[in-house]
């Protein structure tokens, strides 16, 4: 019966089309959430292309990580508001996998890309006197463009094998972007091996950079406390807890979610672990990382005063 019917040339996004009445509230919430994070993560990219004492490795690996939140708050949230203007949004086969194909690619840079800044930041704490020789430019340059270039790769890979799967109907996707696993279950064929494979990648993709993260963040407590400075102690735990908890809620639903492919979840649950690691993270990484930062802050008054003498002149 399913390989008499006709193949699907478009979805349906249903969004949070089971809650009517909270449309429009939504609406709003998530258009200040998406102009805030695109604002604040501008902010970050254009202080650190401007100012040189700046284009240091962690800088430059908070630059990109904006880039990423950025890029990857763009391909979601546009569509979202969209859904929540209306009561059914369609969206073509060929525009529902290019969403997912950069989905996977921004979110798994993002993936290798907060790793190699912990590492960064490990090596800065508890081996400050060698720093300068472990992440040298050329260390620097292969790790950024490794988490790149792997983002990449696994976007390709899982997007061409979910779009090469049959889709013979329904075409309703329950939920607020073309995620792989929303996708998956509109597959009209035996999806087993991919959820093999999405399984394994996720344990690599998301499961050992998280691992090595809170490795890291292990040893750098234990340098924090030998510090003799009580006030240093307790403004370096401040701040590891705040990226802890940006690192756990991003790798903790997204793996979640990508674990198990066709998990036991709600459609609304699986909606809620979405936007916490493509609303919440993007919105969160620039103040956790960067607004916090007291160079960061000097940076940008030193522009602020530069722009306003501009004005005065």
């Amino acid at each position: 019966k399913r390989q008499n019917q006709s193949s699907v040339v478009e979805f349906i996004l249903l969004g949070f089309s089971n809650f009517p009445e909270l449309q429009e509230q939504l609406f709003g919430v998530f258009l200040a959430v998406y102009l805030v994070t695109l604002m604040g993560n501008a902010i970050i990219i254009v202080i650190i292309a401007l100012e040189q004492t700046l284009h240091v490795p962690m800088y430059l690996f908070l630059q990109n990580l904006s880039v990423v939140d950025m890029s990857f708050s763009a391909v979601i949230m546009p569509e979202m508001l969209v859904v929540l203007t209306r009561e059914k949004t369609s969206i073509s086969f060929v525009s529902c996998f290019a969403q997912m194909y950069f989905i996977l690619f921004f979110g798994g840079t993002e993936c290798f890309l907060l790793g190699a800044m912990a590492y960064d930041r490990f090596a800065a704490i508890c081996h400050p006197l060698s720093y300068p020789m472990i992440m040298n430019k050329r260390v620097f340059m292969k790790l950024l463009i490794t988490s790149w270039a792997l983002g990449f790769m696994l976007g390709t890979v899982q997007t061409s094998w979910v779009s090469s799967f049959p889709f013979c109907g329904p075409n309703e996707i329950n939920h607020i972007s073309c995620e792989t696993p929303a996708v998956l279950e509109l597959a009209c064929a035996d999806t087993f091996l991919f959820e093999i494979y999405a399984f394994t990648g996720t344990i690599l993709i998301i499961m050992v950079p998280f691992v090595l993260i809170l490795l890291s963040y292990i040893w750098i407590l234990f340098a924090i406390l030998r510090m003799p400075s009580a006030t240093g102690r307790q403004k370096a735990f401040s701040t590891c807890a705040s990226h802890l908890t940006s690192v756990t809620l991003f790798y903790g639903t997204a793996s979640m979610t990508y674990l198990q492919p066709k998990s036991g979840y709600s459609p609304e649950t699986k909606k809620l672990m979405s936007l916490s690691y493509s609303l919440l993270t993007p919105l969160l990484n620039p103040l956790i990382y960067s607004f916090r930062n007291s160079e960061m802050k000097r940076a940008l008054m030193k522009l602020w005063r530069r722009r306003v003498d501009l004005h005065t002149f």
